[in-house]
């Protein structure tokens, strides 16, 4: 449902910015709406956003490899500068550079949830989707206003609207694959964590190491830590390249400084 829910969501995202693509994507729906103070507005709290959640995000990646691997509060730390520093060094070399890594992070973290589910299959069992609502609707609502976050990025798209080279024939393809192509991920990754039991693991970390166990036995966790920074490497670096366009929006616009308007003459970059 959730899915479903989030296709008018990214759909109004692609038509907004096939029709005016510019960088900034929110902050340039809000100046056209409603002016340039409402958009530098959103500009600054885009970019405090970022700033406070980039590094909160790493040490997630962090984390679940201190899950797997003896790491104490200093090296879990270090750990998640380390993630955050490829994805700028990538964007520095420019928009193609990081698009053509992009693909790669998506390919693999693809590869490696597809081999997740098909291993798993075995283990499924009918039993354990009886009852189906064993708690009532109350709890689904809950997990599914949870759940509702783990569908945000399609607006940040619209932010590197400009670096189209067809954005009206190119971005509501896009965003149209990629919301089936994550709705099928979501769902059967959901079907295999129900049907294993694997969340009855427990904790935030153990249910996907769990499932991971099912394929790589007792490197189960190792394997969901790896698959963890991976996936946190692909929004560090797709945020990356999309926040340094807002930021640039604004700038043109004079609501930041503009040494932030500048962009290399070499690669493109902010």
């Amino acid at each position: 449902m959730l899915s479903l829910a989030s296709c008018p969501f990214a759909y109004t995202f692609a038509s907004l910015s096939a029709r005016n693509p510019e960088s900034g994507g929110v902050y340039a729906f809000a100046r056209e709406a409603f002016g340039r103070d409402a958009a530098a507005a959103t500009g600054w709290l885009f970019a405090l956003w970022f700033i406070a959640g980039a590094p909160a995000v790493t040490l997630i990646a962090a984390s679940y490899l201190g899950y797997a691997f003896p790491l104490g509060r200093l090296e879990i730390h270090l750990v998640a500068c380390a993630v955050i520093l490829p994805p700028f060094l990538i964007n520095l070399r420019g928009i193609v550079f990081s698009n053509r890594v992009q693909l790669g992070i998506v390919t693999a973290i693809i590869a490696m949830l597809l081999a997740a589910v098909a291993l798993s299959i075995g283990s499924v069992k009918a039993a354990n989707f009886s009852p189906f609502l064993p708690h009532g609707l109350l709890p689904v609502g809950t997990a599914a206003a949870l759940i509702f976050w783990s569908y945000l990025g399609y607006e940040n798209v619209s932010n590197v609207a400009e670096e189209f080279k067809d954005p009206k024939r190119d971005l509501q393809r896009s965003v149209l694959v990629s919301v089936v192509l994550i709705g099928l991920m979501y769902c059967s990754v959901a079907f295999v964590t129900v049907g294993t039991g694997a969340y009855e693991a427990g904790g935030s970390v153990a249910p996907f190491a769990a499932i991971f166990s099912n394929v790589l036995d007792v490197y189960g966790a190792v394997g969901t830590a790896i698959l963890a920074v991976v996936v946190i490497f692909g929004t560090a670096n797709a945020y990356i390249a999309g926040m340094s366009r807002v930021a640039l929006a604004v700038a043109r616009d004079g609501a930041l400084p503009g040494a932030f308007a500048r962009v290399s003459r070499t690669t493109g970059a902010p």
